[in-house]
């Protein structure tokens, strides 16, 4: 995607029109109209007023991909009570069909126990509660699995 899309999606995802946007900037309507049609581009300074007029970085706003910001937006944005209703394994398994699967072959009672040991361990030792020790079990997992990727 090219910068210019990227600056018209994330003026959409505001609700701003041209005209507002370059009122707010102190530029011509034109000007963002070519900034969004890759004529011109913004210079570091406008940049930065944008990202704060469109509530994302720059670096965000460079490789701004609506999909995935309207993905952080409905988690940010979900009640506990919605998310309490969500079967999360039901949910991913629709993309992961293992985690529908998984149960009926894997030893569960062998790695509830070490789980729950690690769940302890950092229980105690760091002070978590119960859903924050699993949020950093969680996020070890994911960074052990990224690092084998490399």
């Amino acid at each position: 995607m090219s910068l210019g899309n990227n600056l018209f999606n994330a003026r959409k995802r505001s609700g701003l029109s041209q005209e507002e946007v370059a009122e707010k900037l102190g530029v011509s309507r034109q000007t963002i109209s070519k900034w969004e049609l890759d004529e011109t581009l913004p210079d570091i300074c406008q940049s930065k007023h944008l990202s704060n007029l469109y509530h994302v970085t720059v670096d965000e706003l460079v490789e701004f991909d609506v999909d995935v910001k309207a993905i952080e937006d409905i988690i940010e944005n979900v009640s506990g009570k919605t998310e309490e209703k969500i079967d999360w394994t039901s949910v991913w398994g629709k993309k992961y069909p293992v985690l529908t699967t998984y149960q009926e072959k894997v030893d569960l009672d062998n790695y509830v126990t070490k789980i729950k040991e690690l769940l302890d361990s950092l229980k105690s030792r760091y002070g978590y509660n119960d859903l924050d020790a699993m949020l950093v079990l969680k996020d070890i997992l994911a960074h052990t699995w990224n690092s084998k990727k490399q």
